[in-house]
């Protein structure tokens, strides 16, 4: 883990981290659903006619994986939580 500079703000670098995470989770899913299909194609395992194809599972596995990292990284940050949090206490403090 990279030290932060006083220069740096913490959330930021933090939540910069957590982006670029993300884009290497994704490109590495990009590149290996298409390798799982190549190799079931080049089987010969889908001419068997055997129900789904196993490429399938982790496709849409990891696919669910993939996007609940996104939503966590970009819809819903931590500290967007946390702020939301914060805010609430202290209204119901003030009432």
């Amino acid at each position: 883990m990279q030290k932060v500079s006083a220069s740096r703000d913490p959330e930021l670098w933090e939540l910069a981290r957590k982006r670029t995470e993300f884009k290497s989770h994704f490109v590495t899913y990009l590149v290996m659903t298409p390798f799982f299909w190549g190799i079931w194609l080049l089987t010969g395992a889908h001419t068997t006619g055997s129900g789904l194809p196993w490429p399938i599972w982790p496709t849409a596995g990891w696919g669910i994986g993939v996007l609940f990292h996104f939503l966590g990284v970009y819809v819903f940050p931590k500290y967007n939580l946390v702020e939301g949090e914060y805010e609430k206490l202290v209204r119901e403090r003030k009432s």
